[in-house]
């Protein structure tokens, strides 16, 4: 479905059910009384489809990050984000960024607390990522691995510590 028609049918489907106003259902008859809405003095009965909510964000105002190149505050290149550090509460604690190496070959991936990440607008046609640490701090940060404690290289005095079970 191309994108235009499906954002008109979520709109519209929305605007339905939050109205009480039913779709066509196909037997060519409109909706009876009692089916558009309940009487005034009936108990409110659960929504079993709530109204869903649709928001548009301009193409220009975000961006995907995964693979996306960081550089130092010094334009070093500190490597590219291939994945994000979610806690259980759903927030955003770091990114796992793959750093060093030449061409794959001896990079390693580390995980920089996210508040350390800054997402520069130079122009229309550039997005950086800056990592606010040297290249130096982010070369002596332990190598992150699945399955083990999660280190995360960030700014002094901004770090909260992950909870986790051993």
């Amino acid at each position: 479905m191309h994108r235009g028609a499906l954002l008109a049918f979520l709109l519209t489907s929305s605007v339905m059910t939050a109205t009480g106003v039913r779709a066509d259902d196909g037997s060519g008859s409109p909706p009876s009384a009692a089916t558009t809405a309940p009487p005034a003095n009936a108990p409110a009965a659960p929504d079993k489809n709530p109204a869903t909510a649709v928001a548009v964000i301009g193409a220009s105002e975000a961006d995907g990050i995964l693979g996306r190149e960081v550089r130092s505050p010094t334009n070093e290149d500190m490597g590219h984000i291939v994945d994000v550090i979610v806690d259980r509460g759903g927030v955003v604690r770091g990114a796992v960024i793959d750093f060093g190496g030449f061409l794959g070959v001896g990079s390693r991936k580390i995980v920089v607390d996210w508040n350390a990440l800054h997402f520069d607008r130079d122009d229309a046609k550039t997005n950086g990522i800056t990592l606010a640490l040297t290249k130096e701090q982010v070369t002596a940060a332990p190598e992150y691995k699945t399955d083990a404690p999660i280190v995360v290289l960030g700014l002094a005095g901004s770090l909260k510590p992950l909870q986790f079970n051993p």
